[in-house]
């Protein structure tokens, strides 16, 4: 239980602080992705600013037009541009007021749609494998372009596309998200070491007072059995002799009822208690269910006979072979009765009279044991908390349900405790369902038993 509240914290604690961390990295890699790209943005943009001012205009002023007619010198304008180097290349194309391209640096054109956007904008270029763009591999197809619209006056010259290779961009971003991944899988790695230690500590006191609350309960359970069954011994010596008074013999009765309540209750207190703690001796050994049943079944009869209720066993035998018993699991025989006791006491404790209980023993994915009652139900709300140690369903509901003896059917909160604890240690699974007024049913599958496995 301890090892299982460990690594939740433990897993709880690294899982808060990697999505902190993976947070934390998002946002270091859109604010530097979001860096390179307005860098690279200025830097057009100041290409853009640089050729533009090195235009050479030509006036065309003509005896019919009032106003002089430009237009740009192109061999004039750029021829002082000098290429530059591979690494950082920017590329610039010269276009008519009309979109048609008339000086470009590369030696291929890019067939790509004129759009006027001073802003810049990542486009992806359309290429035949035979087309080399500054010998880059085919991932390198992306550029950020800004276009700018020449003009005089009201009078459109052209337009200026200055292109930048994206690899600006991808190539830093790239490295950064390897550069994260490493760093927050060493820091997570870190932080669940870090972790489960932290929360080994913290767990520590309360493992510490629960084993001591463990031992106190064993040792008092321990320690009560004797003086518990010395009371009963003499009770009942006591009303077996002739001589008792008349009017001390319901007394000594009532006695003698509690101190076997009690001595109950301290017994289950104890195994829950050895169970906690491991110290419960295991006697594993095939065990065949549908003969540990039918045992359990016939004590129980004479407790159905005296309520007058039925108490029924229903056996679904798969077509096996003889010598096979198709209902035989691993388990500790003590355990296993144990088990059945407790559940069908159960159903005959709450069970009106002339009720029926039905005991079904099936082979499927496992051996499956359902126990089924015609009694007072539970509630939905209870069916959560039926396996809690001393929860109790309303005890108003079973005050019309009595003992031979009498008494109001009561229990101690702790069978359905010991149902579970049994099954768990068989590695099986347990299911209730029921209705108020109609009935429980509980269904307790363990797993069959497998030669092979021994």
């Amino acid at each position: 239980m301890f090892q299982t509240t460990r690594r939740r914290l433990a897993l709880w604690y690294t899982t808060v602080t990697a999505v902190l961390l993976l947070c934390f990295a998002g946002g270091i890699y859109g604010y530097v992705r979001a860096t390179l790209i307005d860098r690279i943005d200025d830097t057009l943009n100041h290409v853009v600013e640089v050729v533009e001012r090195s235009l050479i205009f030509e006036s065309l002023s003509t005896a019919s037009r009032q106003s002089p007619h430009f237009q740009i010198n192109l061999e004039a304008s750029f021829q002082h541009q000098v290429e530059p180097a591979e690494d950082d290349r920017i590329d610039l194309e010269w276009f008519s007021a009309t979109g048609e391209l008339l000086w470009s640096t590369w030696e291929t054109p890019l067939n790509l749609p004129l759009h006027f956007n001073r802003m810049g904008e990542t486009v992806r270029i359309e290429r035949s494998p035979q087309e080399n763009l500054w010998n880059y591999t085919d991932s390198d197809v992306l550029l950020r372009q800004v276009t700018d619209r020449v003009q005089v006056d009201r009078e459109v010259l052209g337009y200026l596309r200055v292109s930048h290779p994206w690899f600006e961009v991808t190539k830093p971003t790239q490295q950064l998200m390897v550069d994260l991944a490493a760093v927050i899988s060493l820091t997570i790695i870190a932080v669940a070491a870090i972790g489960w230690f932290l929360s080994g500590l913290a767990m520590e006191p309360v493992r510490v007072s629960y084993l001591q609350l463990k031992q106190f309960t064993s040792d008092a359970s321990h320690e009560l059995r004797n003086p518990i069954a010395t009371i009963q011994t003499n009770v009942q010596v006591a009303l077996a002799d002739p001589s008792l008074d008349p009017q001390q013999h319901q007394p000594l009765q009532v006695i003698e009822r509690l101190t076997r309540r009690m001595g109950r209750l301290v017994n289950d207190l104890l195994f829950l208690a050895r169970q906690d703690s491991g110290m419960v001796e295991q006697h594993w050994q095939s065990i065949p269910l549908d003969a540990l049943v039918m045992e359990v079944i016939e004590e129980q009869q004479l407790i159905a006979r005296s309520r007058n209720l039925t108490l029924d066993f229903n056996l679904d035998s798969p077509d096996y072979p003889p010598d096979l018993d198709p209902f035989t699991v691993t388990g500790d025989w003590t355990q296993l009765s144990r088990l059945c006791t407790n559940l069908i006491s159960n159903a005959l404790q709450y069970t009106p009279t002339g009720g029926t209980i039905t005991v079904c023993l099936s082979q499927g994915s496992g051996v499956q044991l359902q126990v089924k009652d015609t009694g007072i139900g539970i509630a939905k709300a209870d069916l959560p908390y039926l396996f809690d140690r001393f929860y109790r369903v309303d005890a108003s509901r079973s005050r019309d349900i009595r003992d031979p003896e009498g008494q109001v059917a009561t229990g101690s909160g702790l069978g359905l405790a010991i149902v579970k604890a049994i099954v768990d240690n068989h590695h099986g699974s347990i299911k209730i369902e029921s209705q108020r007024d109609r009935g429980t049913t509980v269904t307790v599958t363990l797993p069959a038993y497998r030669p092979d496995r021994g």
